[in-house]
């Protein structure tokens, strides 16, 4: 669709992801730091960010994206157009092909799949094995990726020592959204396990869960245990993929109250939905920061606010406020745009929320709109 551009946010459609330029330019600069510092290569996650629509923006600092899987492969090589680096759990074969063609790296995650793909993989792109360290910081299961019976990731109790003829990497990921702490241990055991092969190696890759660009992550030290690193392995290129520290903190969800309900307690009946829109304040869960809110009864006014779908746990949370909560009123949900635009879904038929970006020069330009057509197009 063609770009309007408004000039406040009382002229954007609601509900409405709003992207800043300048917050992103922050965080790309950051990160543009530690890769030349550190001499390492930072791909974009694509599961955390993959507004595309700002990638001429991020091509600027980052030196690629990593894609789990075609579809995210596709839009790194279309709308990006630099290293593509390829992980998946499995890869179908009927996909196969496709891949390999776009993929600089692909990482298979069994012996199985670089047994099955090998020959056609091999000579195409540089292959790579995921390595499970079998270390556990994340407190969530649902986003550890290391716990207990873990698929992702081969540990070294089933690594095939005689059977690595053609791969040129290793790949680890154990973190989510973490400190340098947490990959210090992280690191410690991959090389305790997985050390003896990386002579043989072209490239390791220390996967995503990085939260470089939030406030109290220790950039320096991080700097300094990358540079480290590559003095114990200087013949190995070396690369990281975070998505949230590229999103995080770069804008917000826009919505409007719909209608005010007094059970208990008044209920705000927002256009947006935390089953549809932003499903990780329910899986987590966690509590989303609301602009000039406070928690319950800190304020004057209190009210629980909730989704406009017919699921009965569409909560967001309980809030309180200064003034009176009216219909029409804007509720901004702050740091919306790092893994929450790209698990939207179009349940109980609602619509999704428009893309908006802030520029620099303060105007907000819309990106994108959604409709009948989105929902009526995933189904049949």
């Amino acid at each position: 669709m063609k770009t309007k551009v408004c000039k406040n946010i009382n002229e954007l459609p609601s509900p409405a992801f709003v992207c800043e330029e300048q917050l992103l330019r922050k965080n790309l600069e950051l990160l543009k730091k530690v890769q030349d510092e550190a001499e390492v290569k930072i791909l974009l996650a694509l599961k955390g960010f993959a507004l595309w629509s700002t990638f001429d923006i991020c091509k600027e600092y980052l030196e690629g994206c990593c894609a789990s899987g075609l579809h995210e492969a596709l839009l790194a090589k279309e709308k990006f157009g630099k290293e593509v680096h390829t992980y998946s759990p499995a890869f179908k074969d009927e996909e196969i092909e496709e891949i390999i063609e776009i993929s600089n790296h692909l990482v298979f995650n069994s012996f199985n799949q670089l047994n099955q793909f090998r020959s056609k993989a091999k000579g195409n792109t540089s292959i790579g094995l995921r390595v499970n360290p079998e270390y556990s910081s994340v407190e969530v299961d649902l986003y550890n990726p290391c716990a207990p019976f873990s698929r992702l990731g081969i540990t070294r109790k089933n690594f095939q020592e005689d059977n690595l003829e053609d791969v040129e990497g290793l790949h680890f990921h154990a973190l989510c959204e973490q400190n340098v702490d947490a990959l210090e241990g992280a690191l410690a055991n991959f090389e305790e396990k997985f050390a003896k092969f990386l002579p043989q190696m072209k490239w390791v890759n220390f996967g995503g869960g990085h939260h470089i660009t939030r406030a109290d992550y220790d950039v320096d030290a991080l700097i300094k245990l990358l540079k480290e690193f590559k003095k114990r392995y200087p013949h190995l290129k070396v690369y990281l993929e975070p998505g949230e520290a590229v999103g995080w903190q770069t804008g917000y969800l826009m919505a409007t109250v719909l209608d005010i309900v007094e059970n208990e307690m008044p209920i705000a009946i927002l256009d947006t939905s935390a089953e549809a829109h932003m499903p990780d304040t329910l899986a987590m869960p966690y509590r989303p920061d609301i602009r000039n809110s406070a928690l319950p009864n800190v304020k004057k006014h209190t009210y629980r606010l909730a989704g406009n779908t017919c699921l009965a746990g569409d909560i967001i949370g309980d809030y309180s406020f200064n003034e009176v909560l009216k219909v029409g009123d804007k509720i901004i949900l702050e740091d919306m745009i790092h893994y929450t635009m790209v698990k939207t879904t179009t349940f109980n038929g609602i619509k999704l929320p428009a893309i908006v970006l802030k520029n620099n020069y303060g105007a907000y330009q819309i990106i994108n709109k959604f409709g009948y057509n989105e929902y009526k197009s995933r189904l049949s």
